[in-house]
């Protein structure tokens, strides 16, 4: 456990802390009974975690100072894919703001790799339209590359306003339209819902 460290720029927040709980419970009474999935830290010693992040924390909360583990000498890209996808298929529910983040960073790789089908969970052709690609992005959750775009539409909202997402404050689709404004704006935004308690409906957002 002491060798290893959490994927550079990991989008999802850990468990909450009462399925935390669970976990160390679970893995104190059977153990860890899926590997998890680490390449060579490239940044130092060790090793970085590409799946289970929450089963590490289990252990280390549980003390325990191994876990099985899968080694794969990945590259970047081949490793952000394998990471967002298999976090996307294993979390029953993710905020806004991390499928936000999870499928920038998925897209960005995609276009950078270009066709890998040996490597990533789908087929990808540079040629392929953007709809194409961000359609792949959504394929483990069912989304579609218009809704895929909408969530990355998110990541231009300032902090507050996505906390505010996260929170069921500020819907989705309101959400994205109040995306488009710069961040000054998106600041008075701001501060008059939370002033007032208030939130824009999808009309007012638009207009």
């Amino acid at each position: 456990i002491g060798l290893l460290h959490s994927f550079k720029g990991h989008p999802f927040k850990m468990y909450t802390e009462e399925r935390m709980a669970e976990m160390v419970d679970s893995v104190k009474e059977h153990g860890v009974i899926a590997p998890i999935l680490v390449r060579p830290n490239k940044y130092g010693d060790g090793y970085e975690i590409i799946s289970g992040h929450n089963r590490v924390e289990a252990c280390r909360r549980a003390g325990i100072k191994d876990i099985p583990a899968t080694i794969r000498d990945l590259d970047d890209d081949t490793a952000i894919i394998l990471m967002v996808d298999s976090n996307l298929r294993q979390r029953d529910k993710l905020l806004p703001s991390e499928k936000a983040k999870a499928y920038q960073m998925k897209l960005d790789a995609i276009r950078r790799q270009g066709y890998r089908s040996d490597l990533t969970s789908g087929q990808v052709d540079l040629k392929s339209s953007i709809k194409q690609t961000r359609d792949l992005v959504g394929e483990e959750t069912g989304d579609s590359g218009k809704q895929v775009s909408r969530y990355i539409r998110l990541n231009n909202l300032i902090p507050a306003l996505i906390d505010y997402v996260d929170e069921g404050k500020l819907a989705f689709n309101p959400a994205v339209e109040v995306s488009y404004l710069d961040q000054a704006d998106q600041e008075i935004v701001f501060e008059i819902m939370d002033r007032d308690q208030i939130s824009p409906s999808l009309s007012q957002a638009q207009k």
